[in-house]
C-alpha cells in the first residue's frame, strides 16, 4: 500500500476514534464530503501535522463543503 493509503487509513481511525463514530458512519462522512480525495492531495502538507490538527482540519473541510 501506498505511503498515502496508509495515511488515509490512519486519518479514518483517528477520527473514528475521536468522533465516537463506527468505521461505516466515517466512511460515509469521508465519501458525503470527499475527504478521503482531500486527505490524499495533502498528503504532503498534513502527514507532518499532528492528530488533533488533522481531526480539526477535517472538521473544518466538512464544515466549508456544508455551507456551499
Amino acid at each position: 500500500m501506498s505511503k498515502e493509503g496508509n495515511f488515509l487509513i490512519f486519518c479514518i481511525e483517528q477520527y473514528k476514534s475521536a468522533k465516537n463514530l463506527t468505521g461505516k458512519q466515517v466512511i460515509e462522512l469521508f465519501r458525503r464530503y470527499g475527504i478521503s480525495e482531500y486527505i490524499v492531495s495533502c498528503f504532503e502538507a498534513l502527514h507532518t501535522t499532528g492528530t488533533n490538527y488533522i481531526i480539526q482540519d477535517i472538521d473544518l473541510f466538512i464544515q466549508a463543503h456544508q455551507t456551499v
